[in-house]
């Protein structure tokens, strides 16, 4: 049986270090979907410092991941995971994600222990988003290459989005039906659909904000196609003086982040309204979403690798105190998002 210390650990003091803004998510949720979730998060924030880290070469790095999807496979299998924790021993700088793959045998451990339900629905959402991660090691080039290389079309880009954060809302959709009783009168497949874009709005979020850090790795999520459609080159990204230039590009993704925001806002509403906490662990990070798009749009440092364009701490407080009030209602929450939507087509 787990013990107390480790569960505060792992879903404690380890989850808050690795996990920024999630976590404050994560405690709103119902306390019966809350850890099938953190154990995924957890164990997805695993796989991606294995795919980030630049102690390792990308083909060692592609093992590494080639091996964690056998362990999330069988679980089981994985009380001694040493190759992979000997990869990295004493080599990060961070030290909660150090601390993170120490704890690996504990957290496949965990996974094995849970529910055949939910131990599937983990094993699927981390082996698609540890995919994702593959994806990223073997279609772009190796960061000290110099080199770089864009998608070449939306479908990738959709295809793309789907495994490192669509997939997440399908997960989430399938957690919560599963233990929320109130959500069983839900429709099924359209609410997995509206949470797989939900998800994909997010992350299209992250790769306009991530921009000009993503070129600087030898990465460009915005396709090929678009940057000809607008007459833009990838050397052209690269100089920040271009901000004003390329905000056509830019304009581009706002409105794919905002369509996929519509169908977030329907996911949300269809939440029951006395299912607040649900309510508020989605509100949340679509708002953030939609008010780091405002900050994009209103920007001409988009290209800028130094500027800084994210919402601050005192926004999210007053977001959080507002959401308090409104979360019960459609219509204060319709009106809501609906005027952050139009602030940031205001601002472009």
């Amino acid at each position: 049986m787990r013990s107390k210390n480790q569960h505060q650990q792992l879903y404690g003091d380890i989850l808050k270090g690795v996990s920024r803004s999630f976590y404050l998510t994560l405690r709103i949720l119902p306390v019966a979907v809350r850890e099938p979730i953190a154990l995924a998060y957890l164990l997805a924030r695993a796989a991606d410092t294995l795919a980030d880290t630049t102690v390792l070469p990308s083909e060692q790095r592609l093992a590494q991941l080639h091996k964690f999807k056998g362990f999330v496979a069988e679980p089981e299998s994985a009380a001694d995971c040493a190759d992979i924790q000997s990869a990295l021993q004493g080599q990060l700088e961070n030290d909660d994600e150090q601390r993170l793959l120490s704890l690996l045998p504990q957290l496949f451990s965990l996974l094995a222990m849970q529910s055949e339900q939910d131990r599937s629905l983990i094993r699927q959402v981390v082996t698609t988003l540890t995919d994702g991660m593959v994806f990223d090691l073997e279609s772009f080039p190796a960061e000290e290459s110099g080199e770089v290389k864009a998608l070449q079309m939306q479908e990738q880009l959709d295809h793309y989005t789907y495994m490192v954060a669509g997939c997440v809302g399908e997960f989430w959709t399938q957690v919560s039906t599963a233990h929320v009783a109130a959500l069983s009168h839900w429709d099924s497949n359209r609410l997995t659909e509206l949470g797989v874009q939900f998800g994909q709005g997010l992350q299209m979020t992250n790769i306009l904000r991530d921009l000009p850090r993503d070129l600087r790795i030898g990465r460009c999520y915005l396709p090929q196609a678009w940057l000809d459609q607008h007459q833009l080159s990838i050397e052209q990204l690269h100089d920040k003086s271009n901000s004003d230039l390329a905000r056509p590009l830019l304009q581009h993704g706002l409105r794919l982040a905002l369509q996929r925001f519509e169908a977030a806002q329907q996911y949300l509403l269809a939440i029951p309204p006395y299912c607040i906490r649900l309510r508020l662990a989605a509100l949340w990070p679509l708002m953030i979403g939609l008010g780091t798009l405002e900050k994009l749009s209103a920007s001409h440092l988009w290209l800028d690798v130094d500027a800084t364009i994210k919402v601050d701490r005192r926004w999210v407080y007053k977001m959080i105190l507002k959401s308090l009030f409104m979360v019960g209602s459609n219509g204060l929450l319709s009106s809501w998002i609906e005027a952050e939507t139009q602030k940031c087509l205001a601002a472009g």
